[in-house]
């Protein structure tokens, strides 16, 4: 096992099949310095996990993360949309909590400009309660589909624990910039996810949902400028990578991952 630097991350995304505990010690087995864990549905019928405080899932994923000597960073995966309410993620936040979470991802959904961000606020208070903070992620067939988009929510909310979570893909599909994105004060940009994808964008709102949920590529693989938006991000933003399995084991796909990704970021360090 050996962990990068800067470390690397993974999105249970890339193997949700995969039960927490489980997930947790192939990726420490594997070099990875923390795991995102996907406890709420991202979309209905999408799988995620239950980790109730004192369960016997939430005690074998504790010990699996003290056996791996890594961490949980975030928790998955929210849609804040018209019918959301803050306090639906109590329990959510409950468990993210004992597992020593430090971010929440969410996107906005919500036609309400300020319907979305008066319950963007109200969720980063509850979750600041909790010692969480808040990751906004930009997806272009959502209501919040740009970088700049996610930054005035952001901003209107006045909350320090809210930021913008920069997805790859996400970026490129929406057609934000590299430039628009190096313009940002550090503190907005906390948090990265990685992928490659083909040159060209999709052409239809499904398409754009297929590529997201089946179609991404490892890093280096693709056509997306990695080299440059890594060159652009903070030097202390969170890295981790997104990508979702295929026919190969669970194993050999983390490894694969993990491997393609520290190539990334080794030629970023020594470029700097």
């Amino acid at each position: 096992m050996s962990r990068t630097s800067p470390p690397l991350g993974i999105a249970h995304f890339s193997c949700i099949e995969m039960r927490p505990a489980d997930f947790v010690d192939l990726a420490g087995q594997v070099g990875y310095a923390s795991v995102g864990l996907r406890l709420h549905p991202a979309f209905p019928g999408a799988p995620f996990y239950t980790l109730a405080p004192g369960s016997a899932e939430m005690h074998q994923t504790k010990a699996a993360l003290r056996q791996a000597g890594i961490g949980v960073y975030d928790i998955e995966f929210v849609v804040v949309d018209g019918a959301f309410s803050p306090t639906d993620l109590s329990a959510v936040l409950d468990s993210a909590a004992e597992l020593g979470a430090r971010r929440l991802s969410v996107c906005g959904d919500d036609p309400d400009d300020g319907r979305f961000v008066a319950n963007l606020s109200a969720l980063a208070e509850l979750a600041a309660a909790a010692g969480i903070a808040v990751d906004l992620e930009i997806m272009p067939w959502r209501q919040i589909g740009t970088l700049d988009a996610a930054v005035r929510a952001v901003a209107a909310t006045r909350m320090t624990n809210v930021g913008v979570l920069v997805d790859a893909l996400h970026l490129a599909r929406s057609g934000s910039s590299l430039r628009d994105l190096s313009g940002l004060p550090p503190s907005m940009i906390r948090s990265v996810q990685l992928c490659d994808a083909h040159a060209g964008r999709p052409q239809d709102t499904a398409a754009l949902i297929a590529e997201a949920r089946g179609g991404r590529l490892l890093p280096g693989l693709g056509a997306l400028p990695l080299g440059d938006l890594l060159s652009v991000i903070p030097q202390d933003a969170v890295i981790s990578v997104e990508v979702p399995k295929g026919a190969e084991t669970d194993e050999a796909h983390l490894r694969a991952l993990f491997d393609a990704t520290t190539r990334i970021l080794r030629t970023r360090m020594s470029a700097t």
